[in-house]
């Protein structure tokens, strides 16, 4: 009799409690999504259709707002200015891009690797974060400036050049700004992704005899691939928000040699009072940025987060 007898704890198995997956079906996790949905559709998508919206009227931003047809997209599109916006986004969105990405790469390893100095460099990387846009900007200026800046007052003619009035030197002048502020963010996040590398492949390498170089493009390199493209979509898509930073550093000049499209955008609306035009340069920036961040996620493949967890 005992023999064939089972227990209710074994017939339902080891550990499992009566009702628990039906719990976890029928329960309401579901409904915890909804306020943020609620807020993405507040603030995000309604916004965003009032401006596709306007973008097909006529408005100064005080009267009447008039359906025009596709008058403000012809406007738009045929003005020489929003070429040359594009072509210089498309600049600082490359060079920044160059120069940010090699180097908070190799912080990111350096730091992650630096059990010393970690703590201070990971507070040292922090200040620029701490800092607006606005305010690095208005510092840096200040620092650039030909008369009372940083060179004259330390007797350097080379550093007492006008930077920011020279349409040759202004572009490059805004990349190594944006740097300064964003490389300690991106260092920050490859630490991150290094130290989640498991140690058992390093010391794997060791054994077989592979140098520091050999460990970094064999072992590093690969395993922080998906950290690089979320780094990497980061970097490009911000590209499309630097408005602050330059329209304070220079106000999009010397003429239009800092131009960027969201800068554009803004002038556009506020100071040609051309909110349909504004609207239309805004869903241009818009569809360039979903664009730039669908085509960097592609590029994880279908398999990033099964990959993610192996690597964790």
């Amino acid at each position: 009799m005992s023999a064939t007898t089972t227990t209710p704890q074994r017939e339902l198995g080891a550990g499992r409690v009566p009702g628990t997956r039906r719990t976890l079906e029928k329960g309401p996790s579901g409904w915890l999504a909804v306020p943020a949905l609620a807020f993405f559709m507040l603030f995000a998508i309604l916004p965003l259709l009032g401006v596709l919206f306007l973008s097909f009227t006529k408005w100064d931003g005080l009267g009447e707002i008039k359906l025009d047809g596709l008058s403000s997209w012809n406007t738009v599109l045929a003005d020489p200015v929003t070429g040359n916006a594009l072509l210089v986004t498309a600049k600082i969105m490359f060079f920044s891009f160059i120069v940010q990405a090699p180097i908070s790469l190799l912080l990111g390893v350096f730091t992650a690797a630096s059990q010393k100095y970690r703590a201070a460099l990971a507070v040292l990387y922090f200040v620029p974060l701490l800092l607006s846009s606005a305010a690095v900007a208005i510092a840096f200026k200040a620092l650039l400036d030909p008369n009372f800046g940083l060179g004259p007052g330390l007797g350097l003619p080379f550093l007492a050049q006008d930077w920011l009035g020279n349409s040759d030197l202004v572009l490059f002048v805004v990349v190594f700004v944006i740097a300064w502020q964003f490389v300690p963010f991106h260092t920050l996040i490859y630490q991150g992704g290094v130290r989640q590398i498991p140690a058992s492949l390093y010391e794997a390498a060791q054994i077989d005899g592979a140098g520091r170089v050999q460990q970094f493009f064999n072992i590093t390199l690969p395993q922080l691939k998906y950290t690089m493209i979320t780094s990497s979509t980061l970097m490009v898509v911000g590209s499309l928000a630097y408005f602050d930073l330059v329209f304070v550093l220079t106000a999009g000049g010397p003429g239009y040699s800092t131009r960027l499209l969201p800068l554009h955008m803004y002038l556009t609306g506020f100071k040609a009072n051309d909110m349909g035009a504004a609207s239309a340069l805004g869903v241009i920036l818009v569809v360039i940025g979903l664009a730039l961040a669908l085509f960097l996620q592609r590029l994880g493949g279908k398999n990033r987060n099964a990959s993610q967890l192996e690597g964790a």
